[in-house]
């Protein structure tokens, strides 16, 4: 699924991730919480899939998705990829999603890097905070609650996806 140059968003507009999921009583997935102060008080809402930014134009996207998940998560995706297409947050960057099937430990969860931003805001200081700070596994009917409204359609596909 490698996109040419032509029709990706700008690098610091496109990020790849990977929805995993895992089959119990029924289907959950992993998300990851963002750290940092604005969103350490927010849960509904506010969860994402792990994804990050990809290098390049030339980067395959594939590869990216896969190394995002494991800098967020801290584990390998070995398995198939499937596509899930596109979505474009509220800021204007486009994320595109892929599912897998697989399983980590949530509570192992290392958070990913650092991330520096100005705090407070307008203060001229810089703070580092984790990029991630918790995951957690969700039935779809929470998931959607917890995710980022602009990410519910990659649950939507996920379910399209495993619907017999």
């Amino acid at each position: 699924m490698a996109r040419s140059r032509s029709d990706r968003a700008t690098p610091h507009k496109l990020s790849a991730g990977i929805l995993l999921y895992r089959r119990r009583e029924g289907v959950e997935v992993l998300l990851v919480h963002p750290g940092g102060p604005f969103w350490r008080r927010k849960d509904a809402d506010a969860w994402s899939i792990p994804k990050g930014l990809v290098d390049g134009p030339d980067e395959d996207i594939e590869a990216a998705a896969r190394r995002e998940f494991c800098e967020e998560v801290g584990a390998a995706v070995d398995g198939p990829l499937h596509p899930l297409g596109e979505v474009r947050q509220t800021g204007g960057k486009v994320v595109i999603a892929f599912a897998a099937e697989g399983e980590a430990d949530a509570a192992a969860i290392p958070g990913g890097g650092l991330v520096t931003l100005e705090w407070p805001r307008g203060s001229g200081r810089s703070e580092a905070f984790p990029e991630v700070d918790r995951a957690a596994w969700f039935a779809l009917a929470e998931a959607r609650v917890k995710l980022l409204a602009s990410q519910h359609p990659l649950l939507d596909r996920l379910e399209a996806l495993l619907s017999p």
